[in-house]
């Protein structure tokens, strides 16, 4: 599913158009990318977390030289499911 899908499935649940759907669906992401971006942690009851987590610089290797690099150090978003998702993936 991607963003038009999500937008076309909210518009028939809804009642809206496609085009408000798609303003509505690209808002949210547009939210939880500038909060995450501020290092807020997001919580969506019953859907899960999604965490900023800093990861430091490290030694890796060139695969095609095999040569020593430093990769810098980066903030990753993670998501951590809530138990209602989990409990809908296992059954």
């Amino acid at each position: 599913m991607n963003n038009t899908d999500l937008a076309e499935h909210l518009a028939s649940q809804h009642g809206l158009t496609k085009a408000d759907a798609r303003k509505l669906v690209d808002a949210v992401f547009s939210t939880i990318g500038d909060a995450a971006a501020a290092g807020e942690e997001i919580s969506l009851n019953g859907f899960g977390k999604f965490k900023v987590r800093d990861v430091p610089a490290r030694e890796g290797r060139n695969p095609s030289t095999g040569a020593t690099i430093q990769i810098a150090a980066s903030r990753k978003l993670s998501f951590a499911p809530a138990k209602a998702v989990k409990d809908k993936l296992n059954g």
